[in-house]
């Protein structure tokens, strides 16, 4: 099975916390954008012409949802048709990344038609004061209008994308966002929670003090009270960010984190063939000028060792709730995570709780270093 990402890199304007690979345009290239994707993905097949079924595609950005319509029905149906042995549009999980505001009703409908079946919300916040601090166009009010909009087309499986750990003079009411995001009814709810990363707008005020960086007890006690609040309301994590109803979860992202094989296309996008990385290059009018001369737009590659490939499955399995199995690594230091609450032993895996997940990279990196002296 196939796993399909295409990263599309236009915003209307850069979020304050943002150090994603975009583009930001008054006016979206989309015939250009769309013509250049179809070119990689010519190469691409011609390079494996024997690829299986598609399970899921992903469109992640930027902002796809300012694709046009008729653009993105265009670059989906071009995708779909691509992987000639698929049997059933639904038996696909389209994912559209999607702003608040481009969510009307007849886009809502277009994309529908177009086979978009799951569609991510940036919601971030119901809090308008916040929302303007983040750079975030929308209101709050326009996050329950989407969801609405998104119903009344046919497309009931939807996420909502929450930020949290915002500084504490911004005086966010975290419980109150999540409370308002779960009367929603969301089918999922990613939750990440705010870095400060460099050459952003949130850089440049840390450094200059006008706000202050976010605080780790701050994280902490934020995290912990959102695994409660969702719990209560019928989600489950699934992993360290995500949680869902039954039977909603990302099967998209599960496949990263399972170890996966995925493509990539669009500028700044990641392939992963079990061996090797690849990645494209970042700035859309390099990778347009490549496509359109005929050449690769792969920027670099990386090809993992063993120890690399093995550190990154115990990564990935403890970000998630299958776990890692106990067979590789002694039970008594297991079990001192089990008695620092940080994690549960079951059916021969060892799995993290939310205090453990607090924790994953200080974790992961004492579990490898048990592996090495077994």
């Amino acid at each position: 099975m196939q796993h399909l990402y295409v990263h599309v890199p236009f915003c209307r304007r850069r979020c304050s916390y943002c150090d994603f690979s975009i583009a930001v345009r008054k006016r979206i290239p989309a015939r250009e954008y769309v013509t250049a994707v179809l070119s990689e993905l010519d190469l691409v097949r011609a390079a494996d012409p024997g690829a299986g079924d598609l399970e899921t595609l992903y469109l992640g950005g930027g902002t796809p949802s300012l694709l046009p319509p008729d653009a993105l029905a265009t670059l989906l149906t071009s995708l779909l048709d691509a992987f000639s042995s698929t049997s059933s549009l639904d038996a696909v999980e389209v994912s559209l990344e999607a702003n608040p505001e481009d969510v009307t009703p007849d886009n809502a409908r277009a994309w529908r038609e177009s086979g978009v079946n799951r569609v991510s919300l940036g919601a971030q916040s119901f809090d308008d004061r916040v929302l303007k601090w983040m750079h975030r166009p929308h209101d709050a009010a326009r996050i329950g209008h989407a969801v609405r909009a998104l119903r009344g087309a046919g497309i009931d499986n939807i996420s909502l994308d929450l930020i949290f750990a915002l500084p504490a003079e911004l005086e966010r009411d975290w419980a109150r966002d999540l409370d308002l995001a779960c009367s929603l009814l969301p089918a999922h709810l990613s939750l990440y929670g705010l870095t400060v990363e460099e050459r952003t707008p949130l850089a440049r005020w840390v450094s200059r003090g006008a706000t202050s960086a976010p605080n780790d007890d701050r994280y902490a006690e934020e995290y912990l009270l959102a695994h409660r609040r969702l719990a209560a309301c019928g989600y489950e994590f699934y992993e360290v960010s995500n949680a869902a109803r039954d039977g909603h979860r990302s099967r998209h992202n599960s496949a990263y984190w399972s170890g996966r094989a995925y493509v990539g296309l669009g500028p700044a996008a990641h392939s992963f063939d079990g061996r090797a990385r690849r990645w494209n290059t970042a700035a859309w009018e390099a990778y347009r000028r490549a496509l359109a001369a005929g050449r690769s737009p792969v920027d670099s590659e990386e090809v993992l060792t063993d120890e690399q490939r093995e550190l990154e499955r115990v990564y990935l399995s403890l970000r998630t709730d299958t776990g890692v199995s106990l067979s590789a690594y002694p039970a008594n230091r297991l079990t001192a995570w089990v008695s620092a609450g940080w994690a549960t032993i079951a059916g021969g895996y060892v799995r993290l709780t939310p205090e453990g997940w607090l924790r994953l990279d200080a974790l992961v990196g004492d579990l490898t270093a048990l592996h090495d002296t077994v």
